[in-house]
C-alpha cells in the first residue's frame, strides 16, 4: 500500500533504535525526508548509517539532542524549523518501588517523556495550521491505562501524553492537521530486552513465557509485539490515508488493556 509519505518531512524522536528506528526505516521505505534523533552524536551517525545502508534511496539527516536539557531542545528546534510530521516517541524508563523514586527521577521522567513533546508540538504546530496540513502522534503506551505498580512515573508520564494529545487535537478543529496518540504493549526493543535479561543471555522463548504468564496475562497475543508492528501504526496514522482520525488513543498493546474504549 502506498501510504501516500513521499518527500514528507517527519522528525522521529528517539529513533537510534527500538520503535523509534523501525518507524524511521519504514518512513524511509516510504520515500519520506527523515530525520533521525538520538541523545549522543554518535548514536545518530551510527543509526543514520545503518539506515542508508538498509533502505538505498533513503533521505535521512540526523540531529542529536538531550531532552531533559531545554536548551538542547531549544537549539534541535532553531536547527529543524519545519516539519510535516512530528512522531514524539522518545522516552524513559527504570522499574523502581515507588518510596525509592527521589523527586529528581520524577521530574527528569516528566521534562523527557512528556515536556519533549511539548515543546516540540508548541514549536511545530504553529507551520503546521498555517500550511493546513500535518500530524503530530504521541508515542503513549498500554501503561497510561495500566499503571505498572513497578513504574509509576513511568505510567504518570504516559497517561499524561494521553492528556497533551487530546487537549492538542482540539486546537486542530476545521483544519488538515491531526493529533493523535499510539499505545504500544510489551515490545522486543533494546531497553526491553535489557530488562528482562534476554540481553544477558536469557532466551526469548523463557523470558516471554515467564513475562507474560506473571506480568501482562491479559495479553491476548501473549508473545512481545516487535518494533515493526508499532511502526506500521505509526506510519499509517502519519499518512493522509488517516485523514478522518483525530484525536485518538490507538492501540497497538496485543489486547493487554481489558476494556473496550
Amino acid at each position: 500500500m502506498d501510504l501516500k509519505l513521499k518527500d514528507k518531512r517527519v522528525l522521529i524522536t528517539g529513533s537510534t533504535k527500538g520503535i523509534g528506528y523501525a518507524t524511521a526505516k519504514l518512513f524511509a521505505e516510504e520515500r519520506a525526508h527523515v530525520i533521525l534523533n538520538g541523545r549522543s552524536e554518535q548514536s545518530v551517525k551510527s543509526a543514520e548509517s545503518t539506515l542508508k545502508k538498509s533502505v538505498k534511496s533513503a533521505r535521512v539527516t540526523g540531529i542529536s539532542c538531550d531532552f531533559s536539557n531545554a536548551v538542547e531542545v531549544g537549539k534541535l528546534i532553531e536547527e529543524v524549523q519545519e516539519v510535516d510530521i512530528l512522531v514524539n516517541n522518545v522516552g524513559i524508563f527504570d522499574p523502581k518501588e515507588f518510596l525509592d523514586i527521589p523527586d529528581e527521577d520524577w521530574q527528569r521522567f516528566y521534562d523527557v517523556n512528556v515536556m519533549s513533546g511539548i515543546r516540540l508540538s508548541r514549536a511545530f504546530l504553529p507551520k503546521m495550521m498555517k500550511n493546513n496540513w500535518g500530524r503530530i502522534i504521541f508515542i503513549s503506551s498500554e501503561s497510561a491505562i495500566n499503571i505498572p505498580v513497578e513504574m509509576i512515573h513511568y505510567g504518570m508520564t504516559k497517561t499524561a501524553q494521553l492528556a497533551v494529545s487530546r487537549g492538542l487535537a482540539e486546537t486542530t478543529k476545521g483544519t488538515n492537521v491531526t493529533v493523535n496518540s499510539v499505545l504500544p504493549g510489551p515490545t522486543f526493543s533494546s531497553g526491553v530486552k535489557d530488562m528482562t535479561g534476554v540481553n544477558d543471555g536469557k532466551s526469548k522463548k523463557e523470558v516471554e513465557n515467564g513475562f507474560f504468564k506473571t506480568e501482562r496475562p491479559t495479553s491476548l497475543i501473549q508473545r512481545f509485539a516487535y518494533p515493526e508492528e508499532v511502526a506500521s501504526m505509526i506510519a499509517y496514522v502519519a499518512s493522509p490515508l488517516a485523514s478522518a482520525t483525530n484525536g485518538a488513543a490507538l492501540r497497538v498493546d496485543g489486547g493487554v488493556i481489558k476494556t473496550i474504549y
